[in-house]
């Protein structure tokens, strides 16, 4: 009877889940209807709202709730564990716009973001991002900002061909992130102008 040796294989290193992709106004004041803009690797709440947290928590002081419309997602979860502690969510039909999270913060405010489609193309998304983080604006509801962009391009956002990367991306491939800085958390919803676009 013989035995055969098979060579130890490496560990696998830990793969770090990607930042959010995400563009918030400054601290300062500000006018419009949205705080910034989030464009989502996909359409599962339960993997994309821990980036999302990562990210806002240190900024805007700990994410509590936050509250969607079901059109776009698929399965809407009552709860999220996230770092160190578990998010509510909740949805509302005609309440909230179909593009727009709602985000409440432990004892400092509320704040509206466009939801960028996953499947956006990335000039488009770049663009929308920009109009979302904008000191002055903009003046729009979620869904009006994507319609006009749509309208300007002569294209639908989501019905342009992503690209190898963003195809990548789309599917749940790791993309180079950028480091957020560290902010004092805001406490009030007046205080914003734009910020910074992280995970593109």
């Amino acid at each position: 009877m013989s035995a055969t040796l098979h060579p130890t294989l490496p560990h696998p290193e830990p793969v770090a889940p990607p930042t959010a992709r995400l563009a918030l106004k400054r601290d300062g004041a500000s006018r419009g209807l949205l705080d910034g803009a989030w464009w989502p690797r996909s359409r599962d709440l339960l993997s994309e709202l821990p980036a999302l947290t990562d990210v806002l928590d240190p900024l805007w002081g700990r994410i509590t709730r936050i509250a969607v419309n079901p059109e776009h997602w698929p399965v809407i979860p009552r709860q999220v564990p996230v770092d160190g502690h578990i998010v509510k969510v909740g949805w509302f039909t005609p309440e909230i716009d179909p593009h727009k999270l709602l985000l409440l913060s432990y004892g400092t405010g509320r704040w509206d973001l466009l939801i960028i489609p996953p499947e956006t193309g990335a000039e488009s998304a770049a663009r929308l991002m920009a109009a979302a983080s904008d000191y002055d604006g903009p003046p729009l509801t979620a869904s009006a900002l994507i319609a006009a962009d749509e309208a300007r391009h002569g294209v639908l956002a989501t019905d342009e061909p992503l690209g190898p990367d963003e195809a990548w991306e789309y599917e749940g491939g790791a993309s180079v992130s950028a480091t957020v800085p560290h902010q004092p958390s805001r406490t009030s919803r007046t205080s914003r102008t734009s910020r910074l676009i992280v995970g593109m």
